[in-house]
């Protein structure tokens, strides 16, 4: 659930007052009277750039549509619901939606800070007893309006790999407080997905919810009418129009399983699953200002605060609470994407405009379903005529490359040595006890919290790959990874010279295990 590839990061100053921001804020703009049938005109150019794109990407299923004052202009549906299923999939098609869910979960505090039973500048510790960083300062300081801004200072993507290794809602929380700050609090964007289950659990506890989800429906979902959205695994599995994910590769997209632990551990950071039609209606949400059917759903005042900037990403994106804002030379455009292992979304508007934009797929987002959304985007907005699928496609096999590239073994690769030696029991802060046991020519971690076993074959002296095995449950989770190790882990020697210590670097993160 990751924003688009290679965004630059900056430091910023914090925005001024809410107040100040509120009282410049414009309110809903309504489209020109030919946006809707520039649209539309526009329907067929929209189509053949996707499925070109789709064709690059190897996409199986797409849907599109344009909503222009609340209502669809333009859509069309493209391709089939799996490589397995050549079912044609249409806009009641149910697609997970990733991380555009975060602006589902902003929403619902504002919701409660309408309500009074929050208030945007609350400490989290207030709300949350349980939450701690490293830091004691920023755990003090950290506010409603921090927790999902992504300005922690926490490394990206903080302890998101432990989603893999069946660590649950609540370790994953509490693993924050073993996270080293790369940066200041509030100075660069730095994304993250674990803050936002602290986020649901204050909502929940705010607007006596069963859970986040529950608030979600309750709130959202329900009164929108939004049928064919659900939160599980399970729910899109059963769901008798869903289309199936597909992991990227070079050679061509491959089919992967439904599985409770990802994104469906994370919470209100990108468990939704959801449809075009659906997902158009929570867009025409969005340009009304939180108004459906002449009902009001959320504040107008308090949507505008989950859309101020918090910090910046580039010279013209900032991003806000669940949204970012993009600067163009014709307007803004305020918007997401999300991206799990087998499915990619965008949805977006341009405020000053009057128009939308929803793209799903069934295929793990590297770049198609932004590039789309941008090019229609530009299309509308008159701006420069770009190729922006051109550049994704490439930067994306570039990656590919890139990651394969990085657990290829040294030409002449240092000897391990006797691995007997290394065995016994380890444990750590954030993944807790562990034993080490050598195996036919190679050492097996099993976390005891888990039951996950990470397989470590010899690269390069003391350095090893991690893979995660297929045993039980997990055996779903590495179809969803495929064959590529998740890391590295290094044993690292003691002030007395022995080898006490095991390092696991996962996602360009590491924790450290001790030998008992």
């Amino acid at each position: 659930m990751r924003v688009p590839a290679g965004v630059s990061t900056s430091r910023v100053l914090i925005a001024a007052g809410l107040a100040a921001a509120l009282v410049c804020a414009a309110g809903p703009a309504r489209a020109d009277a030919a946006m809707a049938d520039r649209a539309a005109a526009l329907g067929p150019q929209i189509a053949a750039y996707a499925a070109a794109g789709m064709k690059g990407f190897d996409v199986p299923g797409a849907v599109i549509a344009v909503v222009v004052d609340g209502k669809v202009a333009y859509s069309t549906a493209l391709g089939v619901r799996a490589r397995s299923d050549t079912r044609p999939v249409d806009a009641k098609t149910v697609f997970q939606i990733g991380s555009t869910t975060k602006a589902f979960l902003a929403t619902t505090m504002a919701i409660a800070v309408d309500r009074k039973a929050l208030k945007w500048d609350d400490a989290i510790v207030d709300r949350h007893p349980r939450f701690a960083l490293k830091d004691p300062w920023v755990t003090r300081e950290m506010r409603l309006f921090d927790i999902i801004a992504q300005r922690s200072g926490l490394t990206p993507y903080a302890h998101d790999f432990m989603t893999m290794l069946g660590y649950g809602p609540q370790a994953l929380v509490a693993s924050l407080r073993h996270a080293a700050p790369i940066t200041s609090f509030r100075s660069s964007f730095a994304y993250t997905n674990i803050t936002h289950l602290v986020a649901g659990d204050i909502v929940a506890a705010a607007l006596d919810g069963a859970d986040w989800n529950a608030v979600a429906q309750k709130e959202i979902v329900g009164p929108l009418g939004m049928a064919s959205t659900s939160f599980t695994a399970e729910a899109i599995a059963a769901a008798p129009n869903h289309a199936v994910g597909h992991r990227y590769d070079p050679k061509g997209a491959v089919e992967v399983p439904f599985d409770p632990v990802f994104p469906y551990a994370l919470g209100g950071a990108g468990d939704i699953n959801s449809s075009l039609d659906d997902m158009t209606r929570w867009l025409a949400l969005q340009m009304a200002g939180g108004l459906h059917e002449g009902k009001r759903l959320v504040s107008e005042e308090n949507l505008k605060v989950t859309r101020m900037a918090r910090v910046a990403m580039s010279d013209v994106s900032t991003y806000d609470m669940g949204w970012v804002t993009t600067q163009t030379a014709n307007g803004r455009i305020v918007w997401h994407n999300g991206g799990t292992v087998g499915f990619g979304a965008h949805l977006g508007f341009a405020p000053e405009h009057g128009f939308g934009v929803v793209v799903l797929s069934n295929a793990e987002n590297n770049g198609f379903p932004d590039a789309l959304a941008f090019w229609i985007y530009g299309k509308l907005l008159g701006d420069a005529d770009l190729d922006p699928m051109k550049g994704a496609l490439e930067k994306a096999k570039a990656q590919a490359d890139a990651a394969q590239a990085r657990f290829k073994r040294p030409a002449a690769p240092r000897a391990a040595g006797d691995l007997a030696p290394l065995a016994g029991a380890y444990v750590g802060p954030v993944l807790g006890a562990a034993k080490l046991s050598a195996e036919a020519g190679a050492l097996v971690l099993t976390l005891e919290a888990t039951g996950a076993q990470l397989r470590l074959d010899p690269f390069d002296g003391l350095v090893f790959t991690a893979s995660l095995l297929p045993t039980g449950r997990f055996a779903n989770v590495v179809k969803l990874n495929g064959d590529t190790p998740l890391g590295f882990a290094q044993f690292e020697a003691g002030g007395d010279g022995k080898l006490g210590a095991l390092v696991l670097a996962i996602e360009d993160q590491t924790v450290r295990l001790e030998k008992e």
